[in-house]
């Protein structure tokens, strides 16, 4: 999220400046309408309860434009947040006590800052504003009725000292118990609100990737028609021609060439078929756990993991799923083979699997500790032909998109840069067969 926050037109970025400006503005309209009313029943407009609301007032209107300066330099975008809102909470005790400490109607104010923080920090930083601003208000408060402190604006003339301690505690209490129960519905509802937006946009980017693959695919099936037959024609024609002429080396060399080049470009056209068109398959009913299972055994021994990748499993049991064997095998042997690639010199892949949506959707998630990739790259990894490596065709996760989308199966991929890649299956679940 600290990386975020250098990028102009990143949500958190606009977060941070909204804050800024309602901060100013609220203030500027709640403490200016104490003003007037302070005006109207003080003599003088500089007394010296006016003059602290006048320099609180400026006080902020500073801090922010400190705070706008700095905006674009801060390194530690989430640190910049923490601090916003811890200072927040001591200018909200400020005003409370210049206007009237135990007696202020502006307590309600903690409830708005515990509301923006967890906004911007979620449940964690929420519940630390609600811890500040509880202490703050309870300090403040036991001050007031020892007679340490009292209110610059008196509202009504009454102190805290002036009520029975049981009716301040129960004050205290009962600001203590607001605050905790609005920073947790609010980071509640803040990290609903949040995990919509990020499943809205993956539905975003799911669509616009299904439209681009499709119209992609529907070029690629008569394409790949049309240049399997020439090649078919060619690798016989050639088979013909070696067998027939007397043998040279020369020639022999040269008819052998062009047959591994037919070979390969025969095989990256039906790779690419594959990908336009998957084979419907025979449905069938799978334990997922032991088909998992086998697919990594073989692949322990394939020269991609060559002992040097360790792979953990964590296969909930009883989940079974309709799925064609033949391509459940393809999808995660190409899923397994792009996190070996990913991967540097020893490494680890993690397997796990487990029921979502009471027990309608089993979650399969696939995590290697490799290289990762940009934002940008994520996007384009299922795209046709695109391959950061140094060989393939870049076909293989675009196949793998292919053939879970006929299933109405979506794949998503989280990935940073030298952290590693996470791809993430949901699959809907069956009875077990009788």
């Amino acid at each position: 999220m600290d990386n975020l926050l250098r990028k102009p037109g990143s949500e958190f970025y606009n977060k941070i400046k909204w804050l800024m400006f309602f901060r100013v503005l609220f203030t500027t309209l709640l403490l200016g309408s104490t003003i007037i009313l302070q005006l109207n029943e003080s003599s003088s407009p500089l007394a010296r309860p006016l003059l602290l609301l006048y320099g609180l007032i400026a006080g902020i209107f500073l801090l922010s434009f400190i705070y706008s300066l700095i905006l674009l330099r801060v390194k530690q975008g989430l640190l910049f947040a923490y601090i916003q809102c811890g200072i927040d909470t001591f200018i909200v005790t400020l005003i409370i006590y210049v206007t009237g400490c135990f007696a202020s109607i502006f307590s309600f104010l903690y409830l708005v800052v515990i509301v923006y923080s967890s906004m911007l920090l979620f449940r964690k930083g929420s519940m630390i504003m609600a811890s500040l601003c509880c202490i703050q208000y309870g300090i403040m408060v036991d001050l007031e009725y020892y007679g340490v402190i009292l209110p610059s604006v008196m509202t009504g003339g009454t102190l805290a000292a002036d009520y029975d301690w049981s009716v301040v505690l129960y004050r205290i209490v009962m600001i203590i118990f607001a605050c905790f129960a609005v920073a947790f519905l609010s980071s509640l509802l803040a990290e609903q609100a949040e995990s919509t937006r990020k499943e809205l946009l993956a539905m975003k980017d799911r669509v616009k990737r299904a439209e681009k693959l499709a119209a992609i695919g529907e070029m690629a099936a008569g394409l790949t028609h049309e240049i399997k037959n020439p090649l078919a024609s060619l690798t016989g024609a050639i088979q013909l021609l070696k067998d027939e002429i007397s043998y040279n080396y020369d020639h022999d060399k040269l008819m052998q060439i062009v047959l591994r080049e037919t070979d390969r470009l025969s095989t990256l056209a039906s790779d690419f078929l594959l990908f336009a068109k998957p084979p419907t398959g025979k449905v069938e009913k799978i334990k997922l756990d032991e088909a998992l299972r086998e697919i990594v055994e073989l692949f322990e021994k394939d020269s991609a993991c060559g002992g040097k990748i360790l792979i953990n499993n964590e296969f909930h049991p009883d989940i079974w799923i309709e799925m064609d064997p033949a391509h459940l095998r393809q999808v995660f042997w190409n899923l397994l083979l792009n996190a070996a690639e990913a991967i540097k010199g020893s490494g680890v892949i993690k397997i796990k699997t487990y029921p979502l949506n009471n027990n309608k959707h089993v979650c399969i998630k696939i995590t290697d500790n490799g290289c990762g990739m940009s934002e940008e790259t994520a996007r384009s990894i299922f795209d046709p032909f695109f391959t950061t490596k140094h060989s393939g065709t870049g076909l293989g996760l675009s196949i793998v998109h292919s053939i879970l989308e006929s299933y109405n199966i979506w794949i998503n991929v989280e990935s940073e840069i030298d952290h590693g890649t996470t791809f993430t299956l949901n699959v809907k679940m069956i009875a077990p067969p009788v």
